[in-house]
């Protein structure tokens, strides 16, 4: 049976992307432990706002775990101690009584903040605009059986199409490295017959998108497949490692 507990919050304030930030702490009674992270944030927002407070501004939509948007930094890690949730699914019952939650911004050169814990994460849009997509004329929609693909196939092009883009990944890792995302988004056309025409410019462009927006280099620590709210899987990388080398063979 969920209760009520005491908290103690450490939260990022920044006022702007130039302005220097810093840790305030904050006290809530009585939080129900059946409420979400995002919920307990809207309380201590409420409680700032009647104290004539500027409220804490973070990033939400669909609180169904589906938009990837509630991006928080919590207690070390991204969207929260809990597995394979972000942060809207994220419930203060993964918390005790007196516990002290540190919470943070996304910290990636590639995700300026924009205000306390809400980062610009539109450098994916752009990864995505520089080639996650299929341009070509592949006719109307077949029936599901019509094109032979492997199961397998198909399966590992379902599962790299889970991921939401929230950036958890570049969160997790020591370099701020974008690999997961852009490995997930050039995989789910790799492996199915509608993305190999492109596939080459593909890889190429998403790469390079991605080194020019500032993230890192992968080292393979793993770590963004462990924090990754939707289990995309570091195979990816070494797909997406296949098709670039294959697109520079052929130039």
């Amino acid at each position: 049976m969920d209760k009520n507990i005491n908290i103690k919050l450490r939260i990022w304030r920044q006022k702007g992307p130039k302005e220097k930030g810093g840790f305030e702490n904050y006290e809530l009674q009585n939080v129900s432990q059946g409420s979400s992270f995002l919920e307990m944030l809207d309380i201590l927002n409420e409680k700032l706002i009647n104290e004539g407070k500027d409220p804490v501004v973070f990033d939400h939509d669909c609180r169904e775990g589906i938009c990837g948007m509630c991006s928080l930094y919590i207690n070390g890690h991204p969207h929260g101690p809990d597995e394979d949730v972000t942060t809207c699914q994220l419930h203060m019952r993964k918390f005790n009584d007196g516990d002290t939650i540190t919470v943070e911004p996304w910290r990636s050169a590639g995700f300026p903040v924009i205000k306390d814990l809400m980062v610009d994460r539109s450098a994916f849009d752009k990864i995505i605009q520089a080639g996650g997509y299929i341009s070509v004329n592949t006719g109307g929609v077949p029936d599901a059986n019509a094109i032979p693909i492997p199961k397998e196939q198909a399966d590992m092009a379902m599962d790299a199409a889970a991921c939401i883009g929230c950036g958890a990944c570049v969160a997790a890792c020591k370099n701020g490295s974008a690999m997961l995302f852009v490995s997930a988004k050039v995989s789910q056309f790799a492996l199915l017959p509608q993305g190999r025409v492109e596939a080459a410019r593909r890889a190429k462009n998403m790469v390079a998108k991605m080194d020019e927006l500032g993230f890192g280099n992968c080292t393979n620590t793993g770590a963004c497949e462990v924090e990754c709210p939707k289990n995309i899987s570091i195979s990816n990388i070494a797909r997406l490692n296949r098709e670039f080398l294959k697109a520079k063979f052929k130039d």
